[in-house]
């Protein structure tokens, strides 16, 4: 019998022990042994919570899980980069017991310190529910692909931003309307800036890039977007290209370093990555010999984010061995960053009805060597602002980059440009 200990009995927490009691025959046959919760620990002892605790120590100090005596395996639920999150891990690495957690921000800030403490020890790491909830795509990149050469890794990696820029598509609501909606339906957090702006994409993006290229995971690596400045007006436009737009997790490896970014991006509608909507996450792979693959499912929430931290306690409850990354934490390599490669983009300015303003615009793209693919203009007004959309051809991202600013300084230009490459 293996016997868990959990640390931070939130919403993940109570799916993980729903789990484990409903499908404990299942899990028990496949495993060759039962499962079972031995001692939980969780700010508040009174809580009324979502699952049967009966016959479950109660630890009142969620440091005191890792060297509890009847506890095999240790599961990290409560989150946060540091702190507590931080100790328990390396606690549980120190009495060398197994560690589980779904903690993104745990491994996209201390990873590598850690996958080299849990080797010394001679015990697993595991992190499967940190990526993606339910969507197995640790294992996939770590396993399933271990023998390609993997040059891309793309995704939509935040249910909160994908169900926010789908209700903007579908009924015209603007950015504020559907954050507000997503939070009523408990998608999005009281302070959603972690997702909206991009951070919960980047810890995310980290871990899948160290597991894919080899490097260290590096949040310092990644350029960082979200999605604040999209309107239903990009949306329009987006639609008009044939694209939809969603904020992506990118990885590319190159010659030179790897390319990471986060941002909202114009997909276009024939990618498989166009057409996941809601809350749904989606995670596309390229390897040389395998080709694209895409893996697409349930992101978060207690049952698919418990499926997740349940697997990776079965992996080790079958004696299933192997390093954190996908190789010895020795040989991760200090990630390298390169700018953002070439690509093309979608500007849209808000600018002043008044002649000579695009000729000023185009002097400044000009001088920066920009070549413009189309531009639209909608409306005429002698008194307010006129949207204008370009459609850049492909634009090294520094010089896209001193472009904006430079037009953003132009007095005809009313509000700051929104800026979205263009992921074909």
């Amino acid at each position: 019998m293996i016997k868990i200990g959990i640390a931070g009995l939130g919403t993940v927490g109570a799916g993980v022990v729903r789990l484990l009691n409903d499908n404990a025959e299942q899990i028990a046959s496949r495993v060759g042994q039962a499962i079972t919760v031995a001692a939980v620990s969780a700010r508040d002892s009174k809580r009324v919570r979502d699952c049967d605790l009966s016959g479950m120590s109660w630890v009142d100090d969620p440091l005191q899980i890792p060297n509890h005596p009847d506890v095999d395996v240790v599961i990290e639920l409560i989150g946060g980069a540091d702190g507590i999150a931080l100790q328990i891990a390396e606690k549980a690495s120190a009495e060398r017991k197994p560690f589980v957690t779904a903690n993104k921000a745990l491994i996209a800030k201390h990873g590598a310190g850690l996958a080299k403490q849990f080797e010394a020890a001679s015990v697993p790491l595991a992190f499967e529910a940190s990526v993606a909830g339910g969507i197995p795509i640790i294992k996939t990149i770590r396993e399933g692909l271990a023998a390609n050469r993997i040059s891309i890794v793309r995704g939509i990696l935040n249910g909160t931003c994908n169900y926010i820029l789908t209700r903007m598509a579908a009924d015209n609501l603007g950015f504020a309307d559907a954050l507000a909606e997503a939070q009523q339906r408990g998608y999005a957090e009281a302070d959603p800036a972690a997702d909206i702006d991009g951070h919960d994409t980047a810890n995310k993006l980290a871990i899948l890039a160290a597991l894919a290229f080899g490097g260290e995971p590096s949040l310092a690596t990644i350029q960082i977007d979200g999605i604040r400045r999209v309107t239903p007006l990009d949306l329009q436009f987006a639609a008009e290209l044939d694209c939809r737009v969603k904020l992506l997790g990118v990885a590319h490896h190159t010659s030179h370093g790897l390319s990471q970014r986060v941002g909202a991006s114009l997909v276009p509608t024939k990618s498989p990555l166009a057409n996941v909507h809601g809350v749904t996450n989606a995670v596309m792979v390229r390897g040389d010999f395998v080709g694209d693959v895409m893996l697409e499912g349930r992101g978060a929430g207690a049952e698919p984010t418990a499926s997740a931290v349940v697997a990776d306690i079965i992996d080790i409850a079958r004696g299933v061995r192997m390093p954190a990354f996908g190789r010895p934490a020795a040989q991760l390599t200090k990630t390298v960053s390169v700018a953002a490669l070439p690509m093309r983009y979608y500007v849209r300015l808000e600018v002043m009805d008044k002649p000579g303003v695009v000729a000023d615009i185009s002097a400044i793209l000009r001088d920066q060597s920009i070549s413009i693919e189309s531009l639209i203009q909608r409306g005429r007004s002698v008194t307010e602002s006129v949207p204008v959309v370009m459609i850049f051809h492909e634009t090294p991202a520094d010089a896209m980059r001193h472009s904006i600013d430079a037009i953003a300084r132009v007095a005809t230009v009313v509000e700051k440009p929104c800026v979205m490459p263009i992921e074909d």
